[in-house]
Parts: structure tokens; C-alpha cells; sequence
């Protein structure tokens, strides 16, 4: 009977799984076990991911349940961390088991098998707070990325904090943790600390303050009566007593109160009151007779001038402190270098603040800047100062030579009296420009190489102009002397539209007849402020005696790529010639960096200190050109240059000089304040726009100078150039130029005027350059460098992926290291191959892939 009811089970049952395989994951490298078992079972297979596992990875265990006589059949196989990583398929790695019986089959569950990792980054860690006793406390903690998903614990001085033994504590609420009520002992060092199978990771420490604000306890009684008629109580800080930090109490702790109601006196107090009033009047005779002697002091001093005018400011001025700090180390330009600048003050008007006096200006031009002093002590203070090296010592010319200027922009003179310092002439008036310097006077701005198929770089030093030429743009066995130079004369860009302005520098490279096999890379510094839309930028190149648009810098072009940066714009050309930046305004909005700096020097006569302002476009070059001026005029640099934000609302720039010392320095009356229009400012074209203030000190003995000036745009920022300065007649250097440490290498030949080596360069054209299944090709490669507009440009290159490179080379030109192309290629195969494990390979020590050479699948590989 047994065998016969054994037979019919065993061919009328389907198989009943008695174990399914669980999800499992894998720790480092170690593989997992997935079981199966069922009953009645003929066979069981499993199979993973749509495919039977082979039978040979199959571990096999029969048995027979003697209650029921059925065969018993466990399965099992094992899973291996390669295997996990070589799948990538649209969900996770899974397996189940299919069990045969003489009636059919069965199918258990799926079990899905993922890799475990753990990120070391929290995604939120806690903060530490300051809260008062009773306050509520919420710190909050959101754990690194995992698999499985960390478990979070909080820590209390790197002990457990247990929820059980303290209900005022909770730490269910998504990982935070709540304290209700806080108490003294609750302030402490918490820490996060999260963990899964694979790792354990700690935040840094929160501290936690519970502070006790004071609170005053009972007055206590009143003392007995004094001899001066006076009673007293206190009372002290103590309910409670401030801790941790808290704020004291607020009041007296000591009141003093009359005993009889203000109607005790003493005979003494009178006595003492009469001594108080004589002190008094002593005091202010005293003070009436120093002021009377520096009033007349103040007078003898002005006398000079022939002016019986007494400025106000003499009066408060005169005995104002100052200080004078030692001599500083930093930036080489500058003459006491260790005193920390004053911080920009930057504040917004509605109107202006010092209007210049026109009748008191005498219009000048410039002599020679190494003339001497004359004899004649009259000296010119206009308030509208002549552009690039201007002299206080000149004389009026009623025609300037003719000069260009941006159509549409004209110089503010009307009504004014003058306004000197930009370039160009006025439609309604003489043009009082600066008369130029020679170029035989500056260096001259350039550079040549001679490259061949090794490529290489020319760089203009301390310009923002730079020149890449790729590997292989030359052929073989071929070598060309290639150059790149600045224009240094009138600019000579048209400006089609009323409201265009050059941005920067204009930029020539050649020769002209240079045939090159992909597109160099050319970088032009600019002084838009292109943080907004407020900018209509456009790229113009020089066709003989014109010039035209290449192209719109954020619109598409086939022939040229444009890649704008905050300083710098960075181009893709395949043409020799002269390019420049153009930018066209779209608002008021629209913002135009200005750099400005203060210079000074000692005049011949050892008593004159002239203090000249420069406001000059924000690019490398057009700040060059005032280090030029300075340094055939002997200055120094007072303060570090600062950036002012120049808008484009037609409001002037207001320049004045503020707390001079009266009794030691003096200035002419009605030029402490001069001014420069918007035309001049918004189309200076990289000409420095200067002013200058003229000091006299009354004795050798003043060798400090202290003052402010104040440098504003009306409706608009204004920003503070601190002056502290020792005045030595010992002090004629000249100005140092700029001290970076390549400023001397002008042209690289081969691999030394890259980044990125040769071999991975090809590697990683050979990987991108050609697209595969899994789309890893040069538009990735684009997208993950964030040079992803314009892409039919790359597009028609031979190759696409080698043009990007050189963009990034041009982007990185400064900063020696390959991180962010390491970052990028990382995330490329991070991303495509559904490992975001990858991170934690590192930690493991295991290494990413087994394959010895390159595989486009893996541009991981590259920079190994």
C-alpha cells in the first residue's frame, strides 16, 4: 500500500519548492550562494538573467522524505562579483530555479544579486547648534549612497545614545534626531554614524550647546544711611547663573537711591562742586586759545595759494588720528605691501556728490613727461585729468590731432568744461587726449615659434593672448615660424552699431598662408560681465581693410567655435588673421568690468606727492599698459588693484579723495573731486583713463600719508582704495612688471606644451571617435566636459574628439592637472555601464576590469 500511494504522489504532484533562492549581496570579492529546494523534484536548474546556467556550476543533493516517500532535490550555485559586473542588462542581476516533476514544472521566485558599496560622503551631515535650556534640538543626517541602504546610529561623546532609556530623545524620524526639551547634559559632540554589510561611515562631530541665559535674583535690603546722605542695595546674576555662553543680565546690579529725598546737603559737596566749576572753565579757555592758534596756522598755510577760502573740512580734519602701519610683503607693485587694505565698500546712490567747479579748470594737454619742474610754484589741479600719462604741468592746445573713436560714443563735454581721458574726439568740442607713447617706448606685444608636427603654444605673457596649435595639425616632416601679436595702435575695429564696444584686445596670428589640417585654439581675455543675458558678444576678424562678423558668440557656426568664460573667451579658427571681441549691450543691465589702481610717486621738489587713479578695461593687457606709463614716471603701487562694475546707464564716473591729513598734506581748494563720462568710460577702448591729486606737505618731517579715495559710478557701485604710504625721496624705482613665474616663456614646441600626454590622447580619440552600441562617442565625450553647444562643428572635423581636447587644453592652460578629464571619463563609464560601484573599487583595492589592453566599453581604461 505504501509503494502504491508513494507512485501516485509522485506522478500527480507538481514540484513545491521548500526553499527559494534570497536576494543576496556581494561583499568585496567574495561570491554568494544562491539554494534552491523542492519536493517532488526530477531535476532542478537555475537559470539567471534569461539563460540556464550550465549544468557543471550546479552542486546537486537528493534525498527521499520518508514521511511521503517523494524525492527531495537542493540546488545550488554560486555567483560571482565578475559576473554581477559584466551584466548590463535594464534591471538588476537575477536568478531563479525551475524544478521538474513527472507532471510539469515549477518556477521559484526571483532573486536578484547586487554588489554592495557604501559612499563615504553623508549626502547631509549634522551641524552643530547653540540652543537654550528647554529649547528643542534637530540635527539632521542623511546617509552616504548605498546597497543596501545604510542603517543610521547616533553617537553622544562616541557613545551609543539608546531611545529606550530616555524618552525626551527620538531618532525614528528619517534618521534625524529630536531632542524635545533640552537640558544641560544634553550638550555634547553628536555624531552619525551610518553602516551596511559592506562599510561603516562616520560624520564629523556636531557640538551641540545648551546655554543658560542670566536672570537676576531679590534685591537685597537696603544699606544704612552714608554720610553723603546715600543708601545702597544689590543683587546678583545667579537665577539663575549664566551658562555655557548665555547672556548675562541686563541692568545694574548696584542702585543707589537720597535717604531723605535730595533734601540732605553738605557743606563739603559745595565744596567740591565749586572745584568742579573752576576745573571746568579753566579747561574750556584752554581749548578756545589752541583752536584760535590753528585757525590762524591753517590761514598762513593757504596763504600760498592766493585763495582766502578756508576749507570746513580743516576745522574737524585738523585733529582727526590716523595710523600708520610697517611695511608689508605681497603683491611686488605695491609700496607698503604688509598693511591689509580696508574692505571694498561698495554702496549704491541715487545722486551725485561732488560736482566739479568748471571756472576753476585750466584744460591741458601733455609735454614731456621728463621735463623738469618749473620755478613757478602755481600748480594745475583740473578736475578732469588727461588719459594714459597725463602731467599736472601742460598747456592748452584748441586742436587735438585727429583720432578714432567708437561710432555713436562721444565724449561728454558739454556743460562740463572738458572731459578728459578717453580716446577719440568730441562732436562738440576740442578732444583733450593724452598724445601717445611710441611703441618704441613699450615692449613690443610679440611672440614667434617654429612648429611642426609636434604642435606646440605661443603665449603673450601677462595679456590674457594665448595660441595652441594641436598635435598633427602640421604634416609631417614639415615645419612652419608661426607669430601672435597685439595691436598697440588706435584700434581699428568697426563698430557698426551706435551702442558696440570692444571688449578686449585685438589678436593677430600667422602667417597668412598657413595650412594646417585641424583648427588651433585661441584665447582673447575680455571685460564683459557676462553673469547675464544683458550682452550681445560678437567675434570679428580683419579681411584687409575691413572687418566682418564671424560669428555670434552664442549662436551656431559651422567654420568657427566660440567658448565663453567669465575673463576669457576661448576660439576654434582655422584662418590666420586679426580677431577681436565685440560686444553690443541688450539693457542698461549690462555691466563692463573696470580695474582700478592708484599710483604715486615724489615730485622733484621733495615736498610735491601726486596720487594718480587709472580706471582701465579688466583684462590683463590694458592693465599692462598702465604699468608701462608708471614705470617711465617713476611710481609705485599704493593699493591692490580692485574690480568695479561699470553699468551701462549712462551715469559718469565720479572719482574723489577723501581724509587727508590737514596739518601735515594740503590740496588746492575745489579739486578733490573730478569726473569722467559715461562715453569716456563705456568706449575707452583698453586706454587707461587717468586722474591725478596733487599733495603738498608742509615739511620734510610729514613722511606719511594717509587718505581714502573714493571711486564711483553715479546710480551705481562705488568702491574705496585705502592710500598708507611712507614718502622717502629715497624711493625712485621704478614699476616692477608682473612677477608670475612663466611670464617669460613665450612660445612651447611638443608634448611639454600640453596636458594631457600624446599616448592618452590618441587613446582617447581612438575611443570616442567612433561611435558603438552603447553611445560612447565625441558627443559624450563633449556633453561630460560641458562643451556641448555648437556640436556641428565638431561634427565636420576629421576628429571630433581631437578638437575637443584642444579646447580643453586652451580651458586648462593655467591649472597643471588632468581631474576634471579624469572625472569626466570616470562618470562616462560609470554611467554607461550601471556601476555605481565604482567609487568603491578604490576603497576595495580592486582593480576596475581584467582586460590588458583598451576597450571602447571602458573609458575607465584611458587614463590608467
Amino acid at each position: 500500500m505504501l509503494y502504491l500511494y508513494g507512485l501516485s504522489a509522485l506522478t500527480g504532484t507538481l514540484p513545491h519548492f521548500l526553499q527559494e533562492p534570497d536576494d543576496a549581496y556581494i561583499v568585496k570579492s567574495n561570491p554568494i550562494k544562491l539554494r534552491c529546494r523542492a519536493r517532488p523534484a526530477l531535476q532542478i536548474f537555475f537559470k539567471c538573467n534569461g539563460e540556464w546556467v550550465h549544468q557543471n556550476q550546479h552542486t546537486s543533493v537528493e534525498h527521499t522524505d520518508l514521511g511521503t516517500g517523494l524525492k527531495i532535490r537542493e540546488v545550488m550555485i554560486n555567483v560571482s562579483r565578475q559576473q554581477v559586473e559584466d551584466f548590463h542588462g535594464p534591471e538588476d542581476y537575477w536568478c531563479l530555479c525551475v524544478a521538474w516533476s513527472h507532471l510539469g514544472t515549477s518556477k521559484s521566485r526571483k532573486a536578484t544579486v547586487r554588489i554592495a558599496y557604501l559612499r563615504k560622503n553623508f549626502e547631509q551631515e549634522p551641524q552643530g547648534r547653540e540652543v537654550p535650556i528647554k529649547g528643542m534640538i534637530v540635527l539632521h543626517c542623511r546617509p552616504p549612497e548605498g546597497v543596501p541602504p545604510a542603517e543610521v546610529e547616533w553617537l553622544k561623546n562616541d557613545e551609543p545614545i539608546s531611545t529606550l532609556d530616555d524618552v525626551n530623545i527620538d531618532t525614528r524620524a528619517d534618521h534625524n534626531l529630536i531632542i524635545s526639551e533640552a537640558r544641560l547634559s544634553d550638550s555634547g559632540n553628536y555624531t552619525c554614524l551610518a553602516s551596511n554589510i559592506v562599510a561603516r561611515r562616520r560624520s564629523a562631530p556636531a557640538t551641540v550647546i545648551v546655554f543658560v541665559d542670566g536672570g537676576w535674583a531679590n534685591w537685597s535690603e537696603w544699606s544704612v544711611c552714608s554720610a553723603e546722605c546715600e543708601k545702597q542695595r544689590g543683587r546678583e546674576c545667579t537665577d539663575p547663573e549664566p551658562k555655557h555662553g548665555g547672556r548675562l543680565c541686563d541692568g545694574a546690579a548696584l542702585e543707589t537711591d537720597n535717604c531723605t529725598g535730595d533734601l540732605c546737603t553738605q557743606a563739603e559737596v559745595e565744596g567740591n562742586n565749586d572745584i568742579a566749576l573752576y576745573a571746568g572753565l579753566a579747561a574750556g579757555v584752554v581749548t578756545v586759545v589752541l583752536l584760535v592758534i590753528a585757525v590762524m596756522l591753517y590761514r598762513r598755510s593757504q596763504s600760498e595759494y592766493g585763495v582766502d577760502v578756508i576749507d570746513s573740512s580743516a576745522l574737524t580734519g585738523g585733529f582727526q588720528s590716523f595710523s600708520f602701519k610697517s611695511t608689508r610683503q605681497g603683491n611686488p607693485l605695491l609700496m607698503n605691501s604688509s598693511m591689509p587694505p580696508d574692505l571694498t565698500m561698495s554702496r549704491t546712490y541715487t545722486s551725485p556728490i561732488c560736482f566739479p567747479d568748471s571756472m576753476d579748470k585750466e584744460l591741458m594737454s601733455e609735454p614731456s613727461l621728463f621735463d623738469p619742474l618749473p620755478d613757478v610754484k602755481v600748480k594745475v589741479h583740473s578736475s578732469f585729468m588727461v588719459s594714459l600719462g597725463v602731467s599736472e604741468r601742460a598747456e592748452y592746445h584748441p586742436k587735438a590731432p585727429p583720432q578714432t573713436f567708437p561710432r555713436g560714443v562721444v565724449q561728454d563735454l558739454a556743460g562740463r568744461g572738458g572731459m578728459l581721458g578717453g580716446r577719440g574726439n568730441s562732436l562738440l568740442g576740442p578732444s583733450l587726449g593724452f598724445q601717445p607713447r611710441t611703441s618704441a617706448e613699450k615692449p613690443l606685444l610679440r611672440t614667434t615659434g617654429l612648429f611642426g608636427h609636434g604642435g606646440g603654444r605661443l603665449v603673450l605673457p601677462n595679456t590674457g593672448a594665448s595660441l595652441l596649435v594641436p598635435h598633427g595639425a602640421i604634416a609631417e616632416n614639415t615645419s612652419w615660424e608661426m607669430h601672435m601679436s597685439i595691436n598697440q595702435d588706435d584700434t581699428c575695429v568697426s563698430l557698426e552699431e551706435s551702442q558696440e564696444v570692444l571688449l578686449g584686445p585685438e589678436v593677430s596670428y600667422g602667417p597668412p598662408g598657413l595650412d594646417l589640417s585641424c583648427p588651433v585654439a585661441l584665447t582673447i581675455a575680455h571685460c564683459a560681465d557676462v553673469s547675464s543675458d544683458d550682452w550681445s558678444i560678437k567675434l570679428r576678424r580683419q579681411t584687409q581693410d575691413s572687418w566682418e562678423d564671424v560669428m555670434s558668440v552664442d549662436g551656431e557656426c559651422a567654420s568657427c567655435y566660440c567658448l565663453l568664460e567669465p575673463q576669457c573667451c576661448h576660439l576654434l579658427v582655422d584662418r590666420p588673421g586679426c580677431y577681436a571681441l565685440v560686444g553690443e549691450p541688450l539693457s542698461e543691465a549690462a555691466v563692463k568690468r573696470l580695474r582700478l589702481a592708484v599710483f604715486g610717486s615724489l615730485e622733484a621738489d621733495a615736498l610735491t606727492y601726486s596720487l594718480r587713479v587709472y580706471c582701465v578695461d579688466d583684462t590683463p593687457h590694458a592693465f599692462q599698459e598702465v604699468v608701462w606709463l608708471e614705470r617711465g614716471q617713476g611710481g609705485r603701487l599704493l593699493e591692490e588693484p580692485k574690480t568695479l562694475l561699470f553699468r551701462g546707464n549712462s551715469f559718469s564716473l565720479q572719482i574723489s579723495i577723501q581724509d587727508i591729513p590737514q596739518f601735515l598734506w594740503s590740496i588746492k581748494p575745489f579739486t578733490t573731486c573730478q569726473e569722467f563720462g559715461f562715453s569716456q568710460v563705456w568706449g575707452s577702448n583698453q586706454s587707461p583713463l587717468q586722474c591725478a591729486f596733487t599733495l603738498e606737505r608742509f615739511s620734510h618731517a610729514a613722511n606719511q600719508l594717509s587718505c581714502k579715495i573714493s571711486v564711483r559710478q553715479v546710480k551705481g557701485q562705488e568702491l574705496i582704495l585705502q592710500v598708507y604710504t611712507t614718502v622717502a625721496e629715497s624711493q625712485k624705482d621704478t614699476v616692477p612688471f608682473f612677477t608670475q613665474s612663466d611670464c617669460t616663456i613665450t612660445s612651447q614646441t611638443g608634448a611639454r606644451a600640453f596636458k594631457i600626454p600624446l599616448s592618452i590622447r590618441q587613446r582617447i580619440c581612438a575611443t570616442f571617435d567612433t561611435a558603438n552600441a552603447k553611445g560612447k562617442d565625441w558627443q559624450l565625450l563633449a556633453q561630460k566636459l560641458h562643451i556641448d553647444r555648437n556640436l556641428v562643428y565638431f561634427a565636420q572635423q576629421t576628429s571630433p574628439s581631437a578638437v575637443i581636447l584642444s579646447l580643453w587644453e586652451a580651458q586648462h592652460q593655467d591649472r597643471g592637472d588632468l581631474d576634471s578629464l579624469a572625472s569626466a571619463l570616470e562618470e562616462i563609464g560609470r554611467v554607461h555601464s550601471k556601476l555605481p560601484e565604482a567609487v568603491e573599487k578604490q576603497d576595495a583595492g580592486i582593480e576596475v576590469g581584467k582586460q590588458s589592453s583598451l576597450s571602447p566599453c571602458n573609458p575607465l581604461q584611458i587614463m590608467k
